[in-house]
């Protein structure tokens, strides 16, 4: 799927779209948790209501021609974090501006931009840059709601009501793939928006594999807790042993543990233990998963040729969790594999590195680089949180092998 945005809209109306987008989503949260930290590995709430209007400044200043007027915030909402090894931030809220300071900051951004937007013709440069700054926004919008997952209800307010979710037995299905090629990445050459890790098209050929019709759900991931899954040192490999051990993990991050076994930690309030909807966990406990089916994680390759004819779904962000599985008939791909694109992101066996051809997009040199680093795994197929843009097949994901807190399942292959 190739970004597209309608070419009546103006470039001033794309970022008002979009801003909405994200204003709503802030709109959650009460005061009182703006300066809250939920995730240790990431800044404080206040970071990040500054960081999507500094990004767009930074990035399109100098094409529009626009003179700074407050530096100290361009640079300290510039970048956000992700500590590798262990290490975690340790600032204070006092430490950070006032919501008042980081509020005017915003509004003058937006101001300063739509007004030099207005005022312009579109150029490809300036094309290639707003869909630069509209795709950063929609990723932020769901990272964000990753966090904002994991705040106390009291400092949320509903948007909208959380998806009910039915329950039912799915029965487990096995496709089988037969061997062939397969297509990963876009053509430069033909002009289509893509981050710089998209790039370049080629084909690899993919032994025949086998692969789970449906992510694995809460129900299967429960009888490997039930079988001590987390205390089977076999299991587990050396760095993710050493994680699950030194930060006492027992189960999966969004299960809350109850008398009557475990709930579900919902946006705005806990639930049932949906059984048969995907399960969301860390790379390190979906591999741990696989090993106790006796089978692996698909690498990046495989997935591509499982997903072929897969369609993603006509609406996106509607829902707070995943539907059940085996209700993903509509996106079914060629092989009757379900739910591969829109009803949660797919862990991989293959870490994150360029493709051949890569080369850094100037305007944004450190999105991909800097996280080739082997300790990032690659994501593919979006969850019901992400922008419909984003449901493209070459769209690459990432993130490290313990983070817990993305909507993220997987499926098993056997080779």
């Amino acid at each position: 799927m190739v970004t597209e945005f309608a070419p009546v809209l103006s470039l001033a109306q794309r970022f008002s779209s979009v801003r909405e987008e994200t204003d709503r989503l802030f709109g959650i949260l009460n005061a009182s948790v703006l300066y809250a930290r939920p995730i240790p590995e990431r800044h404080r709430i206040i970071f990040y209501v500054g960081h999507l209007e500094a990004f767009d400044w930074n990035l399109l200043r100098g094409i529009l021609k626009l003179a700074p007027f407050h530096t100290e915030f361009d640079r300290l909402f510039a970048f956000g974090i992700d500590p590798v090894d262990g290490g975690l931030p340790n600032d204070q809220p006092e430490d950070w501006p006032s919501t008042h300071e980081v509020e005017n900051y915003r509004q003058q951004i937006r101001q300063r931009l739509d007004a030099a937007l207005s005022a312009v013709t579109d150029s490809e440069e300036l094309v290639q840059l707003t869909n630069i700054a509209i795709e950063h926004r929609l990723m932020h919008a769901e990272t964000l709601e990753y966090m904002f997952h994991q705040l106390p209800y009291s400092g949320k307010v509903r948007l909208d009501a959380p998806a009910a979710v039915a329950s039912g037995v799915i029965a487990a299905g096995i496709a089988d793939v037969p061997a062939g090629m397969t297509a990963l990445g876009l053509d430069r050459k033909l002009g289509q928006f893509g981050w710089d890790n998209e790039f370049e098209l080629h084909t690899v050929e993919v032994p025949a594999f086998s692969i789970g019709k449906h992510k694995v759900t809460n129900r299967e991931f429960a009888a490997f807790v039930e079988d001590g899954g987390y205390t089977r040192r076999s299991l587990w490999g050396e760095s993710d042993w050493e994680w699950i051990t030194k930060s006492q993990i027992s189960h999966p991050g969004f299960w809350v543990p109850a008398a009557d076994g475990f709930r579900y930690r919902g946006m705005f309030e806990e639930v049932l233990l949906p059984l048969d909807a995907p399960v969301y966990v860390s790379h390190a406990e979906a591999s741990a998963y696989a090993r106790w089916e006796g089978k692996d994680l698909p690498t990046e390759e495989e997935w591509h040729r499982a997903a072929h004819g897969a369609k993603p779904p006509a609406e996106t962000r509607k829902l707070w969790d995943a539907p059940v599985v085996g209700s993903h008939h509509a996106l079914r791909s060629a092989y009757g594999v379900e739910g591969l694109l829109g009803t949660g992101w797919e862990w991989t066996s293959t870490k994150f590195a360029p493709f051949p051809g890569f080369e850094i997009t100037p305007a944004y040199p450190g999105y991909s680089a800097p996280f080739f680093d082997g300790k990032h795994y690659v994501l593919k197929g979006g969850s019901v949180r992400t922008a419909a843009c984003l449901l493209r097949k070459s769209f690459r994901n990432w993130f490290q092998a313990h983070y817990q807190y993305v909507y993220a399942g997987f499926r098993c292959v056997a080779r």
